[in-house]
């Protein structure tokens, strides 16, 4: 099948096709599924892209269709000796171009496969993540914004119908203070807390240093290190699955890293140079990263033969040990805000009736 000339697109839709390719995962991965199987069915790369043009383009109605300008792009990329690694990069999120890279054109298939793989994992332990963080963030959020509430709105006119003379005492005591301090320092404490929150989101990929490997044994630093640990195994094991060697795979996910994986990636990678294999020199790291145990099943299985297939299974199991981790993780989370939650309730409740009984005692 001949490749069509196509007239190309203006900059302006050739932005909003690539913006378009780059985040609609479903149907890129769709895309991706389709270019594979028509490559396992004996297809040309440029055949096959061709097919996918004439698909999304309804036969040349409608050339300008984002996903149709991807394929015509490519095609054109092709056309000028570039490798479909080259041809698809900046229109994939770098962790598929990563993917690609590896193998020549007759390894492309499997490649795909990968980025299939992989791209499904990370989305899996990314939903489990939102799930596990969601409710117990709105929780302690509702905690957060009730504590400010009723120093504000709820405390005040009680005190204003006890008058200055009254001497408060017990839980009452508590509440009042607690006005006084959200009348003079709300402003400060919700600027405190989004500056918190921001910091702890900071912090995730980007501090290596001074106390991290405490940090990660708890949440969120805990859930970010599981995320980060699959995603790295997968695309690990993708890439020597495909044929790239061990430093080689390790050089390009530390180039396309966080500083925080980035840096346990070259730690590990001066320990291989030494002659320690992949489980070793992750232990060496004194990181714990992934985790203790999965360091101690890489040491094992890292110089025995089959390591590829070995360490795809690892993957594949570390990927389902850690949504059952992240499910037990956001129940203790969950448990934690609701008793907060109800505690803070208590308080306001017992600290209202306390006040209330007070003002009466007082105009008794």
């Amino acid at each position: 099948m001949a490749t069509r000339t196509h007239a190309r697109a203006s900059n302006l839709d050739r932005m909003y096709a690539k913006f378009m390719f780059k985040f609609d995962d479903e149907k890129r991965l769709n895309a991706c599924r389709k270019l594979s199987s028509l490559l396992k069915n004996n297809f040309t790369l440029m055949d096959a892209l061709d097919r996918l043009w004439q698909i999304e383009s309804h036969d040349g109605k409608k050339p300008n269709e984002p996903f149709a300008i991807v394929y015509r792009e490519w095609q054109s990329n092709l056309e000028k000796g570039q490798t479909f690694a080259e041809a698809s990069k900046g229109w994939v999120p770098k962790s598929e171009t990563l993917m690609l890279t590896v193998g020549d054109i007759s390894k492309l298939q499997i490649a795909l496969m990968n980025v299939l793989k992989v791209s499904e994992g990370s989305k899996k332990i990314k939903s489990s993540l939102i799930s596990a963080l969601a409710y117990p963030a709105f929780l302690f959020l509702m905690t957060f914004i009730v504590i400010i509430l009723v120093g504000l709105y709820l405390v005040p006119p009680l005190m204003e119908a006890a008058g200055k003379d009254i001497v408060w005492r017990g839980t009452a005591r508590t509440l009042v203070s607690l006005s006084y301090i959200a009348a003079d320092y709300w402003p400060y404490m919700m600027g405190g807390f989004i500056g918190l929150i921001a910091l702890i989101g900071f912090s995730m990929p980007l501090w290596t240093k001074f106390g991290r490997v405490q940090f990660d044994r708890f949440p969120p630093w805990s859930l970010y290190k599981v995320f980060v640990g699959v995603g790295f195994l997968l695309s690990l094991s993708a890439m020597v699955k495909a044929g790239s060697s061990l430093p080689q795979a390790l050089k390009l996910l530390s180039e396309n890293a966080s500083r925080y994986l980035s840096v346990v990636i070259d730690e590990s990678l001066h320990f291989i140079a030494n002659g320690d294999n992949l489980g070793k020199a992750l232990e060496k790291t004194e990181r714990e990263f992934p985790s203790t145990e999965l360091v101690g099943d890489l040491i094992i299985y890292a110089d025995m033969d089959g390591f590829d297939k070995s360490l795809e299974r690892i993957a594949d199991d570390y990927l389902e040990n850690s949504v059952r981790e992240i499910e037990a993780i956001s129940n203790i989370l969950n448990a934690v805000g609701i008793l907060a939650v109800s505690v803070v309730i208590a308080w306001v409740v017992f600290g209202t009736f306390d006040m209330q009984d007070q003002i009466t005692a007082n105009f008794s």
